[in-house]
């Protein structure tokens, strides 16, 4: 997978061994044993950073009870961070071809992503001093992957001529919003002004895709199986968050007591919960669902913003509370666990949202094992309210996706495969 790979300019069936310049036509969206490539995986790579990056500084934020700053800076930056990974691995499902000139364009949006991730800490100062906001590093981060991304839509506007439309769309719409970055970072706007600003901006990011992919060609040939894997790498870095919010909050309870059954509950209810939200978003077969519904794609993709949010923010509330069993925020235990447990609520809700609208049907039964989930939840704060240790509190937070996975296997599963089969044969 890492060396030669088959290409679409190859019809011979031969293996492309060396990495030259190729035509940027379109892949076959119906290509067999399409997996994520070795680039893609390395490219994820920057994504870890920057998503910490935003997890630390919202943490920092909450443990000093700044909540307005501290919400609207995690909001805002992991929109970012989601965009970008976005903007790429829909490219490169429909066009990417391994060619030396994609290999070069991607290296360069890595390092976008990582002057990207270099201004979170700057940008989360400044909006919790009130403020001009300094955006310098977030704005620079996307002109440099912009610079790759116009360069790939131009060459698929020459090479593919069945897709012209499409990537001279993509460039239209990149061009404008790449102008806007540009008049943002050199004007310096104060809080209020930025935020205008920023808002049109992001409305033409999103418009633009679903202009493009709507257009009479058809849009880009973007292979669902892959995409759908690609979403799920993205959701295992992002649980990558929660793991990390776990160690931080494990040493610090075993740096205060050393380890004790508390120690020990937060290890456990931390990787339980890790665990089964993975359990829980890997229930629904994604892939023959987008082949089958394409159209739908829209919803399911942007939607998963809720998906990648809740979870990065499920790390920042473990590490919040790691702060507070340190002993040196300015927050209680109660309010730290919450932190926790409302993104958990948020991804358990998002999920069955994004689940129905896919499968073009909502089932009673998920509806119910989600409120179960959402009660939980809320008796996992109330347990903590009357005195139970932080431990206890993470590990029935752990049980609110535990309730969605066990009902899933047990009754769900078969409820389920109906619906899917209608979904598949409608």
């Amino acid at each position: 997978m890492g060396g030669p790979q088959r290409v679409p300019d190859t019809p011979t069936g031969r293996l492309a061994l060396a990495h030259g310049f190729r035509r940027m036509t379109g892949r076959d969206p119906d290509e067999r044993h399409r997996v994520a490539t070795p680039l893609e995986l390395l490219f994820d790579l920057t994504f870890v950073v920057a998503f910490s990056e935003a997890g630390t500084a919202t943490a920092h934020l909450l443990e000093l009870g700044r909540w307005a700053p501290a919400i609207g800076g995690f909001c805002f930056v992991t929109f970012a961070i989601w965009w970008a990974w976005i903007n790429y691995s829909w490219l490169a499902s429909a066009y990417d071809n391994d060619d030396l000139f994609f290999r070069i364009a991607t290296m360069v949006e890595m390092l976008g992503v990582l002057v990207l991730a270099l201004g979170v800490p700057p940008f989360f100062h400044s909006i919790d001093e009130g403020g001009h906001v300094d955006n310098t590093l977030i704005v620079a981060g996307y002109i440099v992957m912009r610079v790759a991304t116009l360069a790939l839509w131009v060459r698929i506007a020459r090479d593919d001529p069945a897709h012209r439309r499409t990537a001279l769309t993509y460039v239209l719409f990149v061009g404008v919003a790449q102008v806007g970055w540009i008049v943002a970072l050199v004007l310096q706007l104060p809080l209020a002004q930025t935020f205008v600003l920023t808002t049109s901006l992001t409305l033409i990011e999103l418009v633009g895709p679903y202009v493009a992919e709507h257009g009479r060609d058809g849009g880009t040939p973007w292979h669902p199986h892959h995409i759908a894997e690609r979403y799920g790498l993205l959701v295992i870095i992002t649980l990558g968050e929660v793991v990390l919010g776990t160690i931080l909050a494990i040493s610090a309870v075993t740096q205060e007591q050393g380890w004790s059954a508390e120690a020990i509950a937060v290890a456990f209810g931390g990787t339980l919960l890790a665990f089964a939200l993975w359990w829980v978003y890997f229930t629904v077969p994604y892939g023959e669902l987008l082949a089958r519904h394409r159209r739908r794609g829209f919803v399911w993709g942007y939607g998963h913003f809720f998906i990648i949010a809740s979870l990065t923010a499920t790390g920042a509330g473990l590490h919040v509370a790691a702060f507070v069993i340190e002993g040196v925020a300015h927050l209680g235990i109660v309010t730290a666990l919450a932190t926790v447990a409302i993104p958990v609520g948020i991804f358990l809700v998002a999920h069955l949202v994004i689940a129905t609208l896919l499968v073009g049907r909502f089932d009673p039964f998920f509806g119910l094992l989600t409120f179960g989930a959402v009660l939980v939840l809320t008796s996992a704060i109330i347990a903590v309210a009357a005195g139970a240790g932080f431990g206890v509190g993470v590990l029935i937070t752990a049980l609110a996706p535990v309730v969605v996975v066990v009902g899933h296997e047990t009754v769900g599963h078969r409820r389920q495969a109906a619906d899917l089969e209608r979904a598949l044969t409608r």
